[in-house]
């Protein structure tokens, strides 16, 4: 059976919160790692937000929740907040991280997300 748009355009996005989770969860374990922790705190928290909104996201989406347009609106929001923050790091986890969350916040919003 084929999928519909809907289910495609959704299994588009679970496949962006789940990218950009793992990107979150990688840069927040590689930031503690670091010599500079203290002027990562703030892309550690970020980082370690948008992971779990990101990971309940893709869960609800699975579900078929009723929510969907408020999740993928927080989202969004907690992608383009974490990518504004790794933007101001040169690690290269944190440039993965912004890519991965800048995905996601333009699959999820449905607009081109610019920081």
């Amino acid at each position: 059976m084929a999928m519909t748009n809907l289910e495609m355009e959704t299994q588009t996005q679970i496949a962006a919160c789940l990218e950009a989770m793992n990107a979150c969860n990688k840069c927040y374990v590689s930031s503690l790692k670091e010599y500079d922790l203290a002027l990562l705190t703030e892309s550690i928290r970020l980082n370690r937000e948008a992971a779990e909104i990101c990971s309940f996201a893709a869960s609800a989406l699975s579900r078929g929740t009723d929510y969907k347009d408020e999740i993928l609106s927080l989202v969004v929001k907690a992608c383009k907040a974490c990518a504004e923050e790794c933007l101001r790091h040169e690690h290269i986890h944190c440039q993965s991280c912004v890519e991965a969350c800048l995905r996601c916040a333009e699959v999820c919003g449905g607009a081109t997300i610019t920081v």
